[in-house]
């Protein structure tokens, strides 16, 4: 009931940080087997799922202190670094060193501003 009235599908299985913060309705969707730090913001459209084959199927770690921007999906067995940025529209299929500002379609680190003034 609460997926079809919000829009957002979070599993009670993923395992969530404190201050976790969705900043706008809808299209939210979490895998079950995720793994979120502290002090985490997505927007809407976010989608953190599961990719790969083999070994490399999975879903992301994440750390503290990411902000996710709309629409950005962020896939497969890999590890987002802490005080990282995702850009809007983004595709994340690869590890992001922590620190880091990807942006792009596969996503690409473009800059090593952190997330500060984003949480």
């Amino acid at each position: 009931m609460i997926e079809i009235l919000t829009g957002i599908s979070i599993s009670y299985a993923a395992q969530i940080g404190a201050g976790f913060y969705i900043g706008h309705f809808g299209g939210i969707i979490i895998n079950a087997s995720s793994v979120i730090g502290d002090n985490c913001n997505i927007s809407q459209g976010v989608t953190i799922g599961v990719s790969g084959r083999g070994e490399k199927r999975g879903v992301p770690v994440i750390g503290n202190n990411v902000y996710m921007g709309a629409n950005a999906v962020v896939v497969g067995k890999i590890v987002i670094g802490d005080n990282c940025v995702i850009a809007a529209n983004s595709l994340v299929a690869k590890s992001v060193e922590s620190n880091s500002t990807v942006m792009g379609v596969p996503a690409i680190v473009i800059n090593n501003n952190t997330s500060k003034d984003y949480i």
